[in-house]
């Protein structure tokens, strides 16, 4: 193969990477707990928290609030990070490069 072809091979690669990428970016992943339900998109930005209050969820329960909004968090982080490496796992082992 000539270094041309194997040029605009890398440069495919490249565009491919960047589409799944994007793809990732603009799905949204929901994490879960008992309480709360987190949505975050693939870039890691939150997009919506909301909060189970027809268990009659008052004021004293603001701790459990918050680590339940910890969990739900890192279960969408989780999430996000495993369909990257998925997604991503095609175009090789990249260090670095997400």
């Amino acid at each position: 193969m000539n270094m041309q072809a194997m040029l605009k091979q890398a440069q495919a690669l490249q565009k491919d990477m960047l589409k799944v990428k994007e793809e990732i970016d603009n799905t949204e992943f929901t994490g879960e707990s008992s309480l709360v339900k987190v949505t975050v998109k693939g870039s890691k930005e939150i997009v919506k928290v909301d909060i189970n209050t027809d268990d009659g969820f008052d004021a004293d329960d603001i701790e459990v609030l918050e680590d339940m909004i910890v969990v739900a968090l890192n279960d969408a982080m989780k999430k996000i990070d495993k369909t990257t490496e998925s997604k991503m796992s095609k175009f090789g082992n990249i260090p670095g490069l997400f």
